[in-house]
């Protein structure tokens, strides 16, 4: 059964227009409140970003939610994966976070975690849509009996509990005292932890992009516009760059001579470690998704380490390492998974396990991925228009054309032809050591795809 309010994601969208309205998170807290409540839990533990959009849904939200009888833990500006290590440990029914990530100011969404900090599962998510459609048709908001309705109240160190638990994810004996390190906080939900988590553990911290006005959050900076943190890293010569997006649940570097180093690069680091330590193996790998670099993949299969892909989206990722009782995953955008670690992704636990490694071994993040190839990727995205996608699937000139580059692409190189998540588009994409072979492998098949939706 299709969702129609819940994404890949949460729910996001352009703040005043349905469903990001304030009446909306009205109901939705109700909903919330109604549908994740026990017995024996009732507390929702409620986060969110710099957004000035963030105070009016916390308002709706905690109105909604009360009025269901649900108790409310207000963290304030915290990232992501806070509210998810917070919903935890406060033992909360569920955990919400007023968020649209790596998206501008104007957007805004909601995150929901279940009571083990988790990504909703689908049937819950299935449940609150249910509940939403009545309470949207409803003359007014139903109430819980007075003497039942919930309370809320601020949680004054939630900051220092998410800065402790960071922490403690760092063996007691590593220090970075000999880092100089430039943090981009975006302008969102890590611009207090996340200097401060460096701080603790001994580094030289140079923050940018740390005083939010609820309006610059994500603009022209952190983990999607990475330019002003190398130039900061060059001009403070520090010894790399850790830039976060507006929720912090991603993160991506920069090392000291100012190259980027993606989702990717982060996972080979991490990857690597964990090899040197045995807990890498042929039968415990690393998940990524279908738009990780096949670079990644061959380095690790030098040691014998499988990649498995898993669709794009850290939920999927997740799923796919629950499946095979791994540990280590990711995506190229800063994703990335330590489950041992934690149990959603985070940027800056993601961050100092790497700073960690570094540290460990006494090596630069330059020579931490010396052995990671990353090869030229090729997209071109094709309009679907009304053509159906599994037709298109079906076509045998397309289908004959498709097999016979991944034939000449085998070992060497791949093609992935996908639709979009999010928008009416066929994205193909082909990854070859070769830029101009990957090029015309694309162009190839996107003038095949092209051909058949003008003339579907």
């Amino acid at each position: 059964m299709s969702k129609r309010y819940f994404g890949t994601d949460g729910i996001r969208g352009r703040v005043g227009q349905p469903p990001v309205t304030p009446d909306f998170m009205l109901r939705l807290g109700h909903a919330v409140g109604t549908v994740m409540q026990t017995s024996s839990r009732r507390l929702v533990v409620v986060g969110k970003d710099t957004r000035l959009s963030g105070y009016m849904f916390e308002s709706a939200l905690e109105a909604g939610l009360a009025a269901a009888g649900a108790d409310i833990a207000l963290l304030g500006p915290l990232p992501t994966p806070a509210v998810s290590y917070l919903t935890r440990t406060l033992g909360g029914c569920a955990g919400m976070v007023i968020s649209a990530s790596h998206n501008p100011y104007h957007d805004n969404g909601i995150k929901l975690f279940g009571k083990n900090g988790g990504k909703l599962p689908d049937h819950h998510e299935h449940a609150i849509e249910q509940q939403l459609e009545l309470l949207l048709q409803a003359a007014y908001l139903p109430m819980s009996a007075v003497n039942c309705i919930g309370k809320a109240r601020r949680i004054d160190d939630a900051a220092g509990r998410y800065i402790e638990f960071c922490k403690a994810s760092v063996d007691g004996e590593i220090s970075l005292e000999n880092f100089r390190i430039v943090v981009d906080c975006a302008h969102g939900a890590g611009y207090q932890v996340a200097p401060r988590i460096l701080q603790e553990l001994g580094a030289e911290v140079i923050p940018i992009n740390n005083n939010p006005d609820g309006l610059n959050i994500n603009q022209n900076c952190g983990s999607t516009h990475p330019q002003g943190l190398q130039q900061a890293v060059s001009e403070h010569k520090a010894d790399l760059g850790i830039a976060l997006d507006g929720d912090a649940d991603r993160v991506i570097m920069v090392d000291h001579q100012g190259q980027l180093v993606d989702g990717d690069g982060i996972l080979y680091v991490l990857a690597s470690e964990r090899y040197r330590q045995g807990r890498l193996s042929a039968d415990h790998g690393v998940v990524g998704t279908l738009m990780t670099n096949y670079g990644l993949e061959l380095a690790l299969n030098r040691n014998r380490i499988p990649l498995v892909r898993a669709d794009v989206g850290d939920r999927y990722v997740h799923q796919k390492l629950s499946e095979y009782g791994w540990q280590l995953g990711g995506e190229t955008s800063g994703h990335v998974l330590c489950l041992d670690k934690s149990i959603t992704g985070d940027g800056m636990l993601t961050a100092v396990q790497v700073l960690q490694a570094l540290a460990r071994r006494k090596i630069s993040l330059v020579q931490a991925v010396d052995g990671l190839q990353l090869l030229p990727q090729i997209m071109i995205n094709v309009p679907l228009g009304d053509h159906s996608w599994a037709d298109l699937l079906e076509d045998s000139e397309l289908t004959a054309a498709v097999h016979a580059v991944e034939q000449q692409l085998e070992g060497t190189g791949r093609l992935v032809l996908r639709a979009s998540g999010t928008e009416p588009l066929v994205r193909v994409m082909v990854e070859h050591h070769d830029n101009q072979q990957a090029i015309h492998h694309a162009q190839n098949v996107a003038a095949i795809v092209k051909e058949l939706t003008q003339h579907a």
